[in-house]
């Protein structure tokens, strides 16, 4: 189990029905890789502007238990 920090889906859910979302999913195939790891803590830097909470909110949304 993990720690979940942002809880719900709603933020990722507005975003996707948006003109601005940039399809980011191979970034979950990534992840599910380090999970179990001890290279489990990621860190993304990225200049501002390019999509950084976008990315932390599909995470969330992905790895949430409350979501479809």
């Amino acid at each position: 189990m993990g720690i979940y920090l942002n809880s719900g889906n709603d933020d990722f859910y507005e975003a996707i029905h948006s003109e601005i979302y940039i399809d980011k999913s191979m970034l979950i195939e990534n992840t599910n890789k380090i999970l179990k790891t001890k290279q489990k803590y990621v860190c993304i830097s990225r200049p501002r502007r390019f999509g950084k909470s976008i990315t932390a909110d599909m995470l969330t949304a992905y790895y949430n238990k409350g979501c479809n």
